[in-house]
């Protein structure tokens, strides 16, 4: 069975709340197979060295969340899953094509045989990867099960095109895989964390069952919410769910020792707890300027400006503040994409804007009960995030589309994104469905 997102979640519970284009949306099933969702890594791996240290490997994938995949491969190599490194996370349900890095022999990596795990390509280098080593990533994405006729549809689309064109990207939100795609609840274990209730984050990960799951793991919730009897949660919860089992046989071993049980978790899977919280702050951001009018591909007074780095990237931790003085140079340097008008991504060192955005982003701060120095996690200091400033709009590169197959319209988009940029935010554009239904 496919999983699928929990019915009745919505939106707005990730802090999506307005679409930047005003075509009329397409609706159609996003990822009804992994084939339809294609993902390509641009790398910006190290580089190649003959008997290297590390292995830097291309792997292809099918239908594996990155965690478990590490797992996987860690287990049939015989090594700690630190040992291996990768430059970004990506959807399960896809076909993705992606970078790691093991601090093991090149010859190991290569013999490696899982099904739906095909090494592409792999050398030595004297260097591991990092988060983040891509400069973006290429997509081939199939909408299937349109309605309405051919010509509606494409005339929605291209309508739909212009305006992306015209306004220079589409809405940079985070999009639903940053809060859990089937149970989007990432997001709110992270608030959690921030606002220091770490037996509240626990529990909100391996309990707080949500109508519309399936009946084992809702009634396993159910059950550890109501007696949290741990030692016996062991013999009920289902063994599928790793993580949450992994916390759950730390509390039977340690009662109460609520920061050891999440600090049992692997470092990124913590760290993401807390990205996903400030990505909802963000979504919230973004959702409240669109809300208000405020353009997001013209400068207006206050805002923090990120420009382009050495690599064509936007600059995140460097912003200019538009003023009175250089805003005619900030207008021009945004509209030729060499610079992006940017929002918070709220951490302990965080620039804030003036002006409507600065009043923007301070307000959705107070109506969240956060602050900077929040994000100094002192239960786990090293899952503790220092913010950024992140672009608003989106640029796409190299987009095509066409009709593939016959009967009802199936259009196949073919595009490229910077890195941490989210292909659903823009077929979110295109379709006008929830997200969360995708």
């Amino acid at each position: 069975m496919k999983d699928g997102p929990i019915p009745g979640i919505e939106e707005r519970q990730i802090g999506l709340e307005h679409f930047l284009t005003t075509s009329k949306g397409i609706g159609g099933v996003l990822k009804k197979d992994p084939e339809d969702f294609i993902v390509e890594e641009i790398p910006d791996h190290p580089p190649k060295i003959d008997n290297g240290q590390f292995t830097i490997a291309r792997i292809r994938v099918r239908n594996w969340e990155t965690n478990r995949l590490v797992r996987i491969l860690s287990k049939n190599l015989g090594i700690s899953r630190h040992k291996i490194k990768f430059a970004g996370t990506k959807d399960k349900r896809a076909v993705t094509t992606r970078m790691f890095s093991f601090d093991h022999p090149l010859e190991k990596v290569l013999s490696l045989k899982i099904p739906d795990i095909e090494i592409v390509d792999a050398f030595s280098s004297n260097r591991e990867l990092e988060l983040g080593n891509l400069i973006g990533n290429h997509f081939n994405i199939t909408v299937r099960e349109v309605p309405g006729e051919k010509k509606d549809v494409f005339d929605s689309i291209n309508e739909c095109m212009d305006q992306i064109v015209s306004l220079g990207g589409f809405s940079n939100y985070f999009g639903v895989q940053r809060f859990g795609a089937v149970r989007p609840i990432t997001h709110i274990v992270g608030m959690k964390i921030v606002h220091g209730d770490i037996r509240g984050a626990v529990m909100a990960y391996v309990g707080n069952p949500l109508p519309g799951e399936e009946e084992g793991i809702f009634l396993a919730r159910k059950r550890l919410e109501e007696d949290l009897d741990f030692r016996e949660a062991v013999s009920y919860y289902p063994s599928k769910y790793l993580f949450e089992r992994t916390m759950i046989h730390h509390l039977k071993r340690r009662p109460d020792d609520w920061p050891g049980a999440l600090d049992s978790l692997p470092d990124n899977l913590k760290m993401m707890f807390v990205h996903a919280y400030q990505s909802y702050i963000f979504n919230r951001i973004l959702s409240q300027r669109i809300g208000s009018g405020i353009p997001i591909n013209e400068p207006v007074l206050g805002d923090l400006v990120v420009p382009m780095n050495k690599k064509g990237l936007p600059e995140h931790y460097h912003s200019v503040k538009v003023t009175r003085s250089n805003i005619q140079m900030m207008t021009d340097l945004v509209k030729d994409q060499k610079g992006f008008i940017s929002g918070a991504i709220i951490g302990k060192e965080s620039d804030l804007a003036e002006g409507e955005m600065g009043e923007i982003e301070r307000r959705i701060m107070e109506e969240e009960k956060v602050s900077p120095d929040d994000f100094e996690i002192s239960a786990i200091s090293r899952i503790s995030s220092k913010g950024m400033r992140r672009e608003l709009i989106a640029p796409v590169f190299d987009l095509k589309w066409r009709s593939i197959g016959k009967g009802s319209p199936s259009p196949q988009f073919d595009f490229s994104l910077f890195r941490g940029t989210y292909a659903t935010s823009f077929m979110r554009e295109i379709m006008k469905g929830n997200v969360l239904d995708y």
